[in-house]
């Protein structure tokens, strides 16, 4: 099994504590970002960054749909980590100054893909297919920061 890794990036006029307090809000701004990729949007436990544990289903493509139950740490100033409890999946976001009142949000995630031929069709295509995914989140932070 192969390590799978897609990262996405965006500049977001705002800066970053304000940036970073919008992603960690689990209970009132996040479900307001997911794009329709995301159904079932649940938080089960806390809701506002370290300690949350929040579920909701991903579906990156017709076929495929994820069943995520994550539990988020904050190991760093900026960064939030989510590890999902029902896969080897991992989405870390860093948010980091970039310039007056701009930021720099990184998402990253990775997870341990399939092997064979089946792995070599995951490796090359879903990272593209979730830089899309979370493409879309970043655009919907920026509206909701940069208002």
């Amino acid at each position: 099994m192969a390590q799978v890794e897609a990262t996405t990036e965006r500049i977001i006029a705002a800066d970053p504590e304000t940036v970073f307090d919008a992603l960690a809000d689990y209970s009132g701004t996040r479900p307001n970002l997911l794009s329709e990729h995301f159904s079932e949007y649940e938080v089960r436990e806390g809701g506002d960054g370290q300690g949350t544990l929040v579920h909701w289903k991903l579906q990156a493509t017709s076929k495929r749909v994820r069943d995520c139950l994550l539990e988020v740490s904050e190991p760093t100033d900026g960064e939030l980590v989510e590890k999902d409890r029902n896969s080897s999946m991992v989405t870390t976001w860093r948010v980091t100054p970039a310039g007056e009142g701009r930021s720099r949000v990184v998402v990253t995630t990775t997870w341990k893909g399939a092997g064979g031929i089946g792995g070599f069709f995951e490796k090359t295509f879903a990272p593209k297919g979730l830089g899309r995914i979370y493409d879309a989140v970043l655009a919907e932070l920026a509206a909701h920061v940069e208002k």
